[in-house]
């Protein structure tokens, strides 16, 4: 993911209708024993509910517009200058409930709010997808024509081949934009937009979806040409 400090103070919840702009910081990291997942020869790995470290609403730094964002705990990726590694922990941050679900619906509501978007953590991480999938159908059936951008360490060939779920397609079909690849640090560049190293590409689902090949998503060319 991209390498980028969080930034905000510390609020409390609240009905994200009522007070828009409102940022959830971190929550500290629950269970800092939680081992990513492994577990020991004969064991078996109890899964865990879907658990979120932060959501930011009216966000323009996680996609195009104005969003909420909501991060998502858990990776076992484990990036090198990770700008988020407490939300590594599967259990950092708070249960991902059904009032969170609403209060996200509800943000969303305003003709100014663009969408929603999507980053962890590790969204497309297995017990992840299984967590968002029918959340992320109830959104995009609550708001067809707002866009759904989501983060993953994964590349778009991964999600369709070696790291395929059996909830995979489904979040695919949801998502609009798809910013994919590890962040490397050797590779990053300062002035790209949405994204952290020169790696990751920031993909049109739609327009790929279309064509059946990758087609890259379009900046405006006022951003892209760096002239500002």
């Amino acid at each position: 993911m991209r390498n980028r400090p969080a930034t905000g103070r510390l609020l409390s919840a609240g009905s994200a209708r009522r007070v828009l702009c409102r940022l959830y910081v971190p929550f500290s990291r629950v269970d800092a024993g939680y081992n990513g997942g492994c577990c020991q020869k004969g064991t078996r790995r109890k899964e865990l509910a879907l658990h979120y470290s932060t959501i930011k609403y009216c966000d323009i730094a996680n996609g195009e517009g104005v969003r909420t964002s909501l991060f998502v705990s858990g990776c076992r990726r484990r990036c090198p200058f990770c700008f988020n590694e407490e939300a590594w922990s599967f259990t950092a941050g708070n249960p991902f409930d059904e009032s969170v679900e609403q209060a996200i619906i509800e943000s969303l509501a305003p003709t100014y709010i663009d969408g929603l978007s999507v980053l962890g953590g590790e969204p497309m991480e297995p017990e992840n997808q299984k967590g968002l999938v029918d959340f992320l159908e109830k959104v995009k059936k609550t708001y067809p024509s707002k866009t759904i951008w989501c983060y993953t360490g994964d590349t778009f060939e991964e999600l369709l081949g070696e790291k395929k779920t059996g909830e995979t397609e489904r979040m695919l079909a949801c998502i609009d934009v798809l910013v994919d690849g590890s962040f490397v640090e050797s590779l990053k560049d300062i002035t790209l937009r949405f994204r952290g190293s020169s790696n990751q590409r920031v993909i049109d689902l739609n327009a790929t979806r279309k064509a059946g090949s990758v087609i890259l998503w379009e900046d405006d060319p006022l951003f892209s040409s760096h002239a500002l």
